[in-house]
């Protein structure tokens, strides 16, 4: 595309705010093609710019002086703090002057301004915060990880068909399989939820619906869309964060002792190409599905190559048409 993407990026949300933002943002600009909004403090955002050298037409600094903490109400700070980076970054995206939005801010206050400012496309009932979960094969599209814990049958319905339309535009998958996480393998087997979802997602057009899968095949890969309602989403994400965390540490201290450091040499890049299929900073973020414009929540402790990524992520969605795709899919 001649035309370049306009991605509103948060400066001030996260752990490591401002100085990775940044970074992230000079990175975006040099390898895609991005315009970057940098929503935040001025006199803090331009002394982390004045460190490199990118062209400096690409970047533009947006003052906000207000931040909104991980600890604050969301519907409070949104409503209170109207001059906050959060705030002014959704406006820039809601007033159509930036194509997308990126924050490792407050994940609540993400997701409820993101639904008061930018808003839900025609015909959404909810939109699904989408995670990408590593699998033995690739990867599988997660979605909801979290936006809504309390779901009705026709929500995971939906979640089904726009996960599809991003799985299949963004990662090339023709006709991704769908499947329903759930305790057994059998139709009839969950609860009232996903007994209902079931028949839905059978019935319905335009997926391809393969049926239950229980959360202990999920690492195979059996599946490129998975959807369940927001609670079980956000407690699959977190347990197979702390589960290779976890792993992850058993090995090295394993390796690392004894007679079995010559080996752990020898193993040294198998091991680190391992650990980069992990690692989630190669996806970015979780895209806010459903929305007007894509919104993408960052994770709070996002690095550099992280934060690049995710504006990454907001240049193939808006290139693809991704909003345009869903409301035909719907």
């Amino acid at each position: 595309m001649d035309k370049k993407v306009i991605v509103a990026l948060d400066a001030m949300g996260g752990d490591l705010a401002p100085i990775e933002i940044v970074k992230g943002a000079v990175d975006a600009v040099k390898e895609l093609n991005v315009e970057i909004k940098l929503v935040g403090r001025q006199d803090a955002v331009n002394a982390e710019l004045e460190k490199y050298e990118f062209p400096k037409e690409r970047i533009q600094v947006i003052h906000a002086e207000e931040v909104i903490g991980t600890e604050e109400v969301p519907t409070t700070a949104i409503r209170r703090k109207k001059d906050s980076s959060l705030v002014v970054g959704l406006n820039l995206v809601k007033n159509g002057e930036a194509d997308a939005f990126v924050s490792a801010g407050s994940t609540g206050a993400l997701l409820t301004g993101a639904l008061v400012i930018v808003g839900r496309i025609e015909g959404v009932e909810r939109p699904a915060l989408g995670t990408c979960l590593p699998t033995k094969t690739g990867f599988t599209f997660l979605l909801d990880s979290g936006a809504n814990v309390d779901c009705k049958a026709k929500y995971l319905e939906q979640f089904a068909k726009m996960g599809s339309v991003y799985v299949e535009n963004i990662f090339g998958k023709e006709k991704p399989q769908v499947a329903l996480v759930n305790i057994g393998a059998e139709k009839e087997k969950g609860n009232a939820l996903t007994k209902e979802a079931y028949e839905l997602l059978e019935a319905s057009e335009g997926i391809h619906f393969t049926g239950n899968i229980e959360p202990r095949n999920i690492p195979y890969g059996e599946a490129d869309v998975i959807v369940c309602d927001g609670f079980v989403g956000n407690t699959i994400l977190k347990l197979l964060e702390g589960l290779s965390k976890t792993l992850f540490e058993i090995i090295r201290e394993e390796i690392t002792t004894g007679a079995y450091k010559v080996a752990a040499a020898m193993l040294k890049t198998p091991f680190r190409n391992i650990k980069k299929r992990f690692d989630s900073d190669e996806i970015g973020g979780a895209p806010f599905i459903g929305l007007k414009s894509l919104v993408v929540k960052a994770h709070g402790s996002s690095n550099a190559r992280a934060i690049k990524n995710a504006i990454r992520q907001c240049v193939l969605f808006t290139e693809a048409d991704i909003v345009e795709k869903i409301k035909d899919k719907l």
